[in-house]
């Protein structure tokens, strides 16, 4: 039996850039609905034992998202933004740049580039492309665990897409 996924690449693209680059064996719709359907995401965002107890996403450019991460000791961490692209079944780009109604937030840490490209055989190839604003934010975000979590939540994502 096939695994789910295929890491192809986990690679710093340069001094701000981290990449996470997937095959995942869906077809690009599914990966595409579970990032935008708030019950999928719920179901797999969070590295486990963190879970996602809110996800409110308006998914069209310039719509706000609000997800809501949960540690295992109770303590809730909200990541909201703004979608800046959106390509049904292709491509979501987002920010924390801006909270809702195109308002600066306080500390900008990333933008998100996530590509679902289908591949001839039913498969997905997969990439979370995170631009950070500063080297800093970088290097933070790699010691937050950002190859291991990101991996973790491609694993999970591979897993809710083959139930679905």
């Amino acid at each position: 039996m096939a695994t789910a996924t295929q890491t192809v690449k986990t690679a710093q693209t340069n001094d701000r850039d981290l990449a996470l680059v997937r095959v995942i064996d869906a077809p690009a719709e599914k990966l595409f609905r579970a990032w935008t359907d708030p019950e999928l995401l719920k179901q797999w965002f969070a590295p486990l034992p963190y879970t996602t107890p809110v996800a409110e996403l308006d998914v069209r450019p310039g719509g706000a998202t609000m997800i809501v991460m949960r540690g295992p000791d109770g303590v809730d961490m909200p990541n909201g933004g703004v979608f800046l692209e959106v390509v049904k079944n292709e491509k979501l780009v987002f920010t924390d740049a801006y909270t809702k109604a195109w308002e600066p937030s306080e500390k900008p840490f990333m933008t998100v580039t996530v590509t679902f490209e289908a591949m001839a055989d039913g498969k997905t190839l997969y990439t979370a492309h995170v631009r950070h604003w500063t080297v800093a934010d970088r290097e933070a975000h790699e010691q937050m665990g950002f190859h291991e979590g990101w991996g973790i939540c491609a694993d999970q994502l591979a897993a809710l897409v083959a139930r679905i």
